[in-house]
């Protein structure tokens, strides 16, 4: 189990795009690697396999039950992330002494908003976003410094101030590499945050950051091209 994995239990969909893309900007400009369902397309992996062993792997978990609408196309609620949260709370409940390390964030909309649809979860601190992509982004850079008492990890100011800049400047990254913003993938996505991030680190501060975000992806050698290689 690595001390630096987050898993992430969140919903995939197109209108969780921008609180999932803040969810793993915070995880990654604190130094840990963001880990989920997403990172790989491997045909010969059951998805709930996936699932054991993500958990398995990662001290740290990021679980997002805002999610509690009906689908419109078959009237149901989804229940996928209480049950990625019951595995992962499993595993630090039942694993041995390694797994018993873990820790959990859980996110709502309103803290106690959970009660009324899974009130075995009483007792434990649940933290309201209000579906404020900011707000998502702070909350997990404070719960990362508080469970990993890292002292590397950047203020909270100067990581939204990071995301800022990158969030507006992604569609800019995106085209110096031929992507579109609207249509990333995981990977993609991931390594032009973790570009983003390690030039904004070289840099120091915003004043010599600056605002120019062609510079933050190329200098990280980022691009599709560079990837196919590794």
């Amino acid at each position: 189990m690595s001390a630096r994995d987050v898993f992430i239990n969140c919903p995939f969909d197109d209108a969780f795009v921008p609180a999932f893309r803040a969810i793993v900007f915070a995880v990654i400009a604190c130094d840990f690697r963001a880990r989920c369902a997403l990172e790989m397309d491997d045909a010969s992996e059951t998805r709930i396999d996936k699932l054991y062993r993500l958990v398995e792997q990662c001290r740290y978990g990021i679980h997002d039950l805002s999610r509690t609408e009906l689908d419109p196309a078959n009237a149901l609620p989804r229940f996928n992330m209480p049950l990625e949260l019951g595995i992962f709370l499993a595993a630090k409940r039942f694993g041995d002494a390694e797994q018993r390390q873990k820790r959990c964030l859980i996110l709502d909309i309103e803290r106690y908003r959970f009660q009324k649809f899974i009130s075995d979860l009483a007792g434990m601190d649940i933290r309201a976003h209000g579906r404020q992509e900011r707000e998502i982004v702070r909350i997990i850079r404070d719960w990362l410094v508080t469970v990993s008492r890292r002292r590397s990890i950047p203020t909270a100011g100067r990581v939204l101030e990071s995301y800022d800049r990158f969030t507006s400047g992604l569609p800019e990254i995106c085209r110096a590499f031929g992507l579109s913003a609207d249509d990333l993938t995981y990977p993609d996505y991931e390594h032009l945050v973790a570009g983003w991030v390690t030039e904004d680190r070289r840099a120091g501060s915003p004043s010599r950051a600056g605002t120019d975000s062609r510079f933050y992806a190329a200098a990280a050698g980022l691009g599709p091209a560079d990837r196919a290689t590794e």
